[in-house]
């Protein structure tokens, strides 16, 4: 495959119709797998500037966007995340949050191929070294269940689809929640794709933001 696509993969002739699904995950995998590392590609290329300007609009907008549809957000459990990997770095608006009441919390991978934790988060809070190395709050940080979620995209679809890092763990953690908690995708207005070719375990999120503004499946 090459491109964006507009259908599903093209299946060779000749397969027996009983491997037809197996196959077409086996497609789809590689396809997303060469998607992520050329978005990733693209996202590297960025200047420390032009990352920064990205950053500071997105941010802008999905300030507006919380208040605008939720109000007040004091008492209210969100979720963000540590950038990594040139992620769009929105730490000022985890402060902000926080400075406005909201209890702020971030994800972590405390058993491998299982749902997330949500551990509380302020702007003292003492982090440690988790998964992939990534900064999380500590053991003893309070467990919430977030209200609203962020998820930072490698690429996303008008449909709310998002191409992640292929662990798995969003789905898998949105499937688990109960209720789910809003879903707000976090990624670069280039990013965007024509599909993901939707899977079974995919989960759509219910908003996209990036620098340019809103998409709203």
């Amino acid at each position: 495959m090459t491109g964006r696509c507009a259908s599903p993969p093209c299946l060779a002739e000749g397969f027996n119709p009983s491997d037809l699904d197996h196959q077409q995950a086996q497609d789809v995998a590689r396809w997303r797998k060469a998607e992520r590392q050329r978005l990733r590609a693209e996202r590297d290329a960025l200047s420390v500037a032009a990352r920064q300007d990205i950053g500071h609009a997105i941010a802008a907008v999905l300030l507006e966007f919380l208040h605008d549809r939720f109000g007040a957000m004091a008492g209210r459990v969100f979720s963000g995340y540590w950038p990594i990997k040139g992620e769009p770095d929105l730490r000022p608006v985890l402060e902000a949050l926080h400075n406005e009441g909201a209890l702020v919390a971030l994800p972590l991978v405390e058993v491998k191929a299982a749902p997330l934790v949500f551990r509380r988060w302020t702007p003292e809070t003492r982090m440690v070294r988790g998964d992939w190395n990534i900064p999380v709050p500590p053991p003893e940080a309070e467990v919430v269940t977030p209200d609203i979620s962020l998820a930072p995209v490698m690429g996303w679809t008008d449909d709310g689809f998002r191409l992640g890092y292929g662990g798995g763990y969003f789905d898998r953690t949105l499937a688990a929640l109960d209720p789910r908690p809003f879903t707000i995708g976090i990624g670069l207005s280039a990013a965007r794709l024509a599909t993901i070719f939707p899977q079974p375990h995919d989960i759509p999120l219910d908003v996209i933001v990036t620098e340019a503004g809103l998409t709203a499946p």
